[in-house]
Parts: structure tokens; sequence; C-alpha cells
């Protein structure tokens, strides 16, 4: 009874925090609320026993990738007006796609995979059980290839954000130690012989 009262509250607030990211008008604002929406996910998954996914959620999440937006938009001087403007512009292809996208769901969970018959209720695990263990040995095992190919294609994507954010730009100054080194006090330095000024 607990845990159905605690999975309702977490999940009404989940909902709620989620319809504030995309209806405030602050992007920190908005950035702030999915921090809470997956926090409150995150309770969600410890409630399911899904503890590892739960921690990853928060650590990766909420401490590096939303640290990074939340930089990113504090950072970048974003027109909220003109972000705005096209607002009512689009808003009946956002009503078709919120509408597309609400009749799949339903299409989905109405099914039999999703009915309360269908979905076995879970053998209780022993004091010492570890799900990271179980899914770590599930991901080196049967999903190997799959994990090495995502790590191949998340490595593919960092190597071409770099290739395309280092621009040489015309008024910034480059070092070159190779000529730095070459260099000789001939090059630098040149003695001149003055007459001594007399008063």
């Amino acid at each position: 009874m607990i845990e159905t009262i605690i999975f309702y509250v977490f999940a009404i607030a989940s909902v709620l925090s989620a319809l504030a990211v995309i209806t405030v008008r602050n992007p920190v604002h908005a950035a702030l609320f999915l921090v809470l929406t997956f926090f409150n996910m995150a309770f969600i998954w410890m409630l399911l026993e899904a503890e590892f996914l739960a921690i990853t959620l928060v650590l990766v999440y909420v401490g590096a990738v939303m640290v990074l937006f939340l930089f990113v938009v504090m950072m970048l001087d974003i027109n909220i007006a003109r972000m705005h403007e096209g607002f009512i512009k689009f808003l009946p292809v956002g009503i078709v796609l919120a509408l597309t996208m609400f009749g799949l769901l339903y299409y989905v969970l109405s099914g039999d995979q999703f009915s309360l018959d269908a979905i076995a209720k879970p053998a209780a695990k022993a004091a010492d059980y570890s799900n990271t263990k179980a899914l770590g040995a599930v991901l080196y095992t049967d999903y190997v290839f799959a994990f090495e190919v995502a790590a191949v294609i998340l490595l593919v994507a960092i190597i071409a954000a770099i290739a395309l954010t280092m621009r040489k730009r015309p008024q910034s100054k480059y070092q070159n130690p190779s000529e730095q080194i070459k260099v000789k006090k001939e090059d630098r330095l040149r003695v001149i012989k003055m007459e001594a000024e007399k008063e």
C-alpha cells in the first residue's frame, strides 16, 4: 500500500515537472525542472528495484549532462522573446504531433503485452543479490557486440564534435614550439654602436 502511494506521488511529480520543462519561459528554469524530473524518475526506478539505473541516472544525467546544459544555457545570450516568436505559427503542427504520440502510446499500452495478466510478478531475490552484477554479466556476454558498437559510435561522435569546433580563427595567435627552439640569438639580438651623446 505504501509503495503504491509513493509511486503515485513521484509519478505525478514527474509528469508535472516534465510539463513545466516545456511550458516555462526561462531556459534556466526549464533545465532545473528537467533535473527534478530525473530525480523523480530515479525514485521510481528505486521502487522497481533497479538501483543501478537509478544511481546512473542521477550521476550521469543530473551530475554531468544537466550541469553541462545549465552552463551552456547560462553562458549563451539567448533571446527569449525571439525564441517564442514562432510559437503560435507552429502550434497546429505541435498539436498534431502530440495527438499522434498519445495515440501511439494508447495503442501500445492498451495491448495485451502490458496487461496485468501478462505481467508476471518477479520472484523474490536473495538478500545478497546484486542487480548491478547481473546487468554487467548480461551486458558483457549476450549484448557485448551491441555494447562495443555503441562505444565506437560515441567515440566517433566525440571526434566529430572536436573536429567541428576546432577551427582556426585568423585573429587568434598560436605558438609553434619547433620554431621557438630553432631561434638563435643572432635572430633576436642586434648590437648597434652609437656615438656617446654630448651635452
